[in-house]
């Protein structure tokens, strides 16, 4: 029994609930990044006070170690199934939280995050994996849009949380929030959701077949050019959470009312996944995702050029920068999980190695372009502006590039 049959057959959470708790998988990333973003001011004068800019290595250390994580996580999760695999992840995630929180210098805090992000694949990948257990093609790209609107929260309250801890507990109470985080999460899948991938279904670890199934992995074309797209976006998405604090609070002057602002931009930009859980039945994830990066790329050209030029009034600067940065976070609802359900549509009799190799691949080499985008911050949007343009504009081109197969009406 494979494909639908198989995964009707499996047993499974009631929808909605199912839904939220992979949301809370996957916010564990959103969580682990946006909260830490009010602390950066204080993390760079504790810890960095000569080279503030150092302070943003905390958000792309953590997205490195959560790269590299993820090649071994799929292939983990394929052979001893999906929640034994997922807990450890969240384990480690937690040992590596109260490392950070006892740090006494920037790099230390560094290698605990770094060690932190390794455990963080596991919620990541694996559940993606079992989202792709029990669903596929448009099928699995509806319910990733549905998760991501539930997701999209996280990122809208992260900040404000973030402050209200380091406003009673220091910077360093951030980490004590994350143990708490991955621990409610833990006990949640632990005691309802059921395993998603039989034992009969399950590949053990053998050199000779995690070869195979690398080398299937990156022969479909598709697939490859999905990843290489997921690299660009990610890519622009890092450099941009990197960038967005010291661009509110030392561009604008809106240090103090951040959290609200980013609330703001993300509850916007979480209609992204609405509008494309109502569309991509009838237009297709690869017609979104490429007007998506296509119409990001001239407005954020437009972006560069205006602000470079110095052509914005005062009053139309940050209204200009704010609908900008809403609108990259909005396409993130029409071009992520599309992305996902593209490269794993074909995987599905591999899915933990499918989702570990897309993912790890996308997210290290997202770490090389984002982290030095996010230290060439100015004191102005135009390097990010800039580097959005090119990056979307080289994801448009790339998704033209994408075969149609219209058995799966991609």
């Amino acid at each position: 029994m494979t494909g639908a049959k198989a995964a009707a057959a499996r047993p499974q959470l009631p929808f909605g609930e199912f839904i939220a708790l992979m949301a809370m998988m996957f916010a564990t990333i959103a969580f682990s990044i946006d909260s830490m973003l009010p602390a950066l001011p204080q993390i760079a004068a504790e810890l960095t006070p000569g080279d503030v800019n150092r302070a943003q290595l905390i958000l792309t250390s953590f997205v490195l170690g959560m790269g590299i994580g993820s090649f071994f996580t799929g292939p983990l999760s394929d052979a001893w199934g999906r929640k034994r695999v997922l807990m450890a992840g969240m384990a480690l995630y937690s040992v590596a939280a109260l490392l950070a929180a006892l740090a006494q210098s920037l790099e230390l805090v560094l290698a605990a995050r770094l060690l932190q992000g390794l455990g963080a694949a596991g919620p990541r990948i694996v559940s993606m994996a079992m989202v792709r257990d029990l669903h596929q093609g448009r099928a699995m790209a509806r319910v990733m849009s549905f998760i991501m609107m539930v997701f999209i929260l996280v990122p809208a309250v992260a900040p404000s949380i973030g402050s209200l801890v380091i406003a009673g507990f220091g910077w360093r109470g951030l980490f004590a929030s994350f143990v708490i985080f991955a621990v409610v999460g833990a006990l949640w899948l632990g005691l309802r959701q059921p395993e998603t991938l039989a034992v009969a279904d399950r590949r053990p670890l053998q050199p000779v077949q995690l070869w195979r199934a690398l080398i299937e992995v990156f022969s479909h074309r598709n697939v490859v050019i999905a990843t290489a797209v997921l690299t660009l976006f990610y890519g622009l998405l890092f450099a941009n959470l990197s960038s967005i604090q010291p661009i509110f609070g030392e561009t604008f002057g809106w240090a103090a009312s951040f959290p609200y602002w980013f609330a703001g931009i993300a509850l916007c930009a979480g209609t992204g996944s609405m509008l494309n859980a109502r569309l991509v039945g009838r237009l297709g994830m690869r017609y979104l995702t490429s007007v998506a990066l296509g119409a990001q790329a001239v407005v954020s050209l437009g972006m560069a050029v205006v602000t470079y030029a110095g052509l914005w009034p005062d009053w139309a600067y940050f209204p200009a920068f704010l609908v900008w940065t809403t609108g990259i976070f909005f396409i993130g609802g029409l071009t992520v999980g599309n992305l996902n359900a593209l490269a794993m549509e074909p995987l599905g009799h591999i899915a933990g190695m499918a989702a570990s190799m897309t993912s790890a691949v996308s997210t290290v080499l997202a770490v090389m372009i984002a982290a030095p985008i996010g230290l060439a911050f100015d004191g102005t949007p135009v390097p990010l502006a800039f580097s959005v343009a090119v990056l979307t504009a080289l994801g448009y081109g790339l998704m033209r590039m994408m075969k149609v197969r219209p058995v799966l009406a991609e």
